[in-house]
């Protein structure tokens, strides 16, 4: 499967941040890792995550493909909403059947664990997560059309810190985020190669777009 050479950089990115988690999720305790995540917390990190964890709301990626498909075309609007649909209905999907906890129903468990003032918190249907999925599918994608090697590495790094402003906010466990990575940037490099390289690539319908 081929990608576009400026894509490397998020990709080489992803690896690594893959990498990386799943090392911690096998060898370290759930709520230990849970723990060792909030290693370093301060009252300018709470305010700041609890900002831009929205930018991996449904809303963002679903504006963003309408504001691309006037702004570029439909092959545009197509990458973006089709990574970021079809990975959000896998993922609801994917909570209802493995239906996890999320972190404050362990509460007890986690003893002094620093938790963010004013911050609702979920309670269940953990695994994967919504927005670390949304993160990686909306920043690949951006990364994709854009098509500059130094704005794919910025994106990766984006993608990697959205995704854990979920367990910073305890919205999530390491493992839930983890997940959301691997699945928001597999059906994201899917449409991509699909809608690249696939018969449908030569399609004159994918260049339209309205009042052009």
């Amino acid at each position: 499967m081929q990608v576009k050479s400026s894509i490397h950089p998020f990709l080489l990115t992803w690896a690594v941040y893959v990498v990386l988690l799943l090392l911690a999720v096998i060898g370290t305790d759930q709520l230990e890792l849970h723990r060792i995540m909030h290693a370093y917390t301060a009252p300018w990190a709470d305010r700041w995550f609890t900002v831009i964890t929205h930018l991996a709301d449904g809303l963002v990626p679903t504006a963003l493909s309408i504001g691309l498909l006037f702004a570029v075309n439909m092959r545009a609007f197509l990458m973006m909403g089709l990574s970021c649909g079809l990975s959000a209905i896998i993922v609801q999907v994917m909570k209802r059947v493995m239906a996890h906890d999320r972190p404050y129903m362990f509460k007890d468990r986690l003893g002094d664990l620093p938790w963010v003032d004013g911050l609702e918190l979920h309670h269940h249907l953990s695994f994967p997560s919504g927005h670390a999925t949304a993160a990686f599918s909306m920043c690949f994608t951006l990364a994709v059309l854009i098509d500059r090697r130094a704005w794919s590495l910025v994106l990766g790094f984006l993608a990697a810190l959205l995704a854990y402003s979920r367990v910073y906010l305890s919205q999530h466990f390491t493992e839930d985020i983890l997940a959301g990575a691997v699945l928001g940037t597999m059906v994201a490099l899917g449409v991509q190669q699909w809608l690249d390289r696939s018969a449908w690539k030569s399609r004159a319908w994918l260049q339209w777009r309205p009042f052009n």
